[in-house]
């Protein structure tokens, strides 16, 4: 059944893009798939990485990732107990897709900022 909203657009279940973008759309996803990307990192070492991404999203964000088949995680019998996260290949056929847009973002970061900058909001208009 394809359902749609009012918008026109389909529902995100619909939808094979919107499905994936909404869960590897959000900046904390991209940021752990390309930290990944250079190879496996434990936890913290992903969290240094990262640097302003909290525990607890860090956790959520490799359980979506892991849950959706990008990342895989093994633990070590070890205590404390080692895990280390990697790419699984579905992961490493998207981040080699992400790289082209790092570029773009590293060339035209400058020019965005410069942008920010500039930018006049238009004024809002209020209810009488």
């Amino acid at each position: 059944m394809n359902s749609e909203r009012q918008s026109g657009l389909p529902d995100t279940e619909d939808c094979p893009i919107r499905g994936v973008l909404d869960h590897i759309g959000d900046q904390w996803s991209l940021l752990v798939l390309l930290t990944l990307a250079g190879g496996t990192h434990r936890f913290t070492e992903l969290q240094r990485a990262i640097g302003d991404i909290s525990k607890r999203m860090l956790a959520e964000t490799l359980r979506k990732l892991e849950r959706d088949g990008f990342v895989s995680r093994k633990v070590y019998p070890s205590v404390p107990p080692k895990v280390e996260y990697q790419l699984r290949p579905l992961g490493e056929s998207l981040a080699a897709q992400l790289r082209p847009l790092v570029k773009w973002a590293d060339k035209n970061h400058d020019e965005v900022r410069q942008a920010r900058k500039t930018y006049i909001a238009p004024p809002r208009i209020t209810a009488l």
